[in-house]
């Protein structure tokens, strides 16, 4: 596998981004198109920056006073290859990772029947932001949200029991 990820940007500290300090991962891509989309410079899959995702993950091993990481973007579900390696790596070193997508949680359950990356990513993914940003449904001081319609939802419990877990902040 091509060990380069391309990244919009990363965020090496953030508190808005998931619960407490988190390092954050931009993705570089995302066909939703949201209007009023908070990153629209990460929409292009050519733009960004490529990145080295081993280095990455060895500068990650030493940031222990991180709580955890977040995949922002674009959209991490759209190079589920590179985020599933990272998701697994990171995982296993201990941290907690939120992910955000424009995709429903019900889609990414779909598309993980015949997707091997984006099952991997599900498995090692603490929490997921899912749905589209949607303009009319903004509501200033959501936590960790932009619109009403966005859940925040504990992957593993609803992994694990079969239904969806919505955390409530």
């Amino acid at each position: 596998m091509d060990k380069q990820i391309r990244l919009a940007g990363i965020a090496p500290q953030s508190l808005v981004n998931g619960q407490g300090m988190r390092k954050v991962y931009f993705s570089q891509g995302c066909t939703h198109h949201c209007k009023n989309c908070f990153n629209p410079e990460t929409w292009p899959f050519e733009g960004g920056q490529l990145f080295d995702m081993d280095e990455l993950l060895e500068k990650l091993s030493l940031e222990t006073y991180l709580d955890g990481v977040t995949f922002s973007g674009g959209d991490p579900f759209m190079q589920q290859d590179k985020f599933a390696y990272m998701a697994e790596k990171i995982h296993k070193m201990g941290f907690n990772i939120w992910s955000y997508t424009g995709y429903t949680f019900e889609k990414l359950l779909e598309l993980a029947k015949t997707d091997k990356n984006i099952d991997t990513m599900l498995k090692n993914i603490d929490v997921i932001v899912d749905g589209r940003f949607v303009q009319e449904l903004h509501v200033d001081h959501l936590k960790f949200r932009g619109s009403t319609n966005q859940r925040i939802i504990d992957v593993q419990k609803s992994l694990a029991t079969g239904t969806i877990v919505v955390l409530p902040y």
